[in-house]
């Protein structure tokens, strides 16, 4: 069966998941990776969510730094407020997001299986990207399989499994991560 490992970078509240960013990789070798526009619409939600993130000192220690930086001259440009490059071709509107995920998943082929590191609410933030969990597209599937949960089920300890050994919080560097560890369960199975 096809597998799509991801992760997702997100604000959560309790209450409220807030999506950051997104990153996939499939087995057949096709990579995803999108930073949401939200964080820079200059909407009165816009402002408050990059409030929210910038009290938020884990994820400015930790994930904002992974999001797409300026680079050369415009590093010099960028204004103060932003977070992030907003103008990388990576940021793109929420819509256009859960477009192209729903058309990577269905890529893959039927029977894709979802997998993710401690994956509940990457499961859920995900499903957010079309509304509610019955809103899901045809060929999304309705779960995701989670690598802590078949590492417990292996009798393997955390520090049993390969090791991250950079991008740590950065999507697509979390994601293909994902890939390594589920493949190495794999072959311990």
């Amino acid at each position: 069966m096809p597998g799509i490992d991801y992760d997702l970078e997100f604000l959560e509240d309790g209450r409220t998941i807030e999506l950051i960013s997104i990153g996939m990789v499939c087995d057949d070798g096709r990579e995803y990776y999108a930073v949401s526009a939200d964080l820079g619409a200059r909407t009165w939600s816009g402002r408050r969510l990059r409030r929210r993130i910038r009290q938020h000192g884990w994820l400015m220690a930790n994930v904002i730094p992974g999001l797409p930086q300026a680079h050369g001259d415009w590093r010099n440009h960028m204004p103060q407020s932003w977070l992030f490059n907003y103008e990388d071709p990576a940021v793109k509107p929420r819509a256009q997001i859960a477009d192209e995920v729903m058309d990577f998943i269905r890529a893959a082929g039927p029977n894709v299986q979802l997998w993710a590191n401690y994956g509940a609410y990457d499961h859920v933030a995900l499903a957010q990207l079309w509304g509610r969990m019955i809103d899901l597209p045809e060929g999304v599937p309705m779960f995701t399989n989670d690598i802590q949960q078949e590492r417990s089920r292996l009798g393997l300890a955390w520090d049993d499994l390969p090791q991250q050994e950079s991008g740590e919080h950065n999507a697509l560097a979390d994601a293909r991560h994902n890939q390594t560890v589920r493949r190495w369960l794999a072959e311990r199975a």
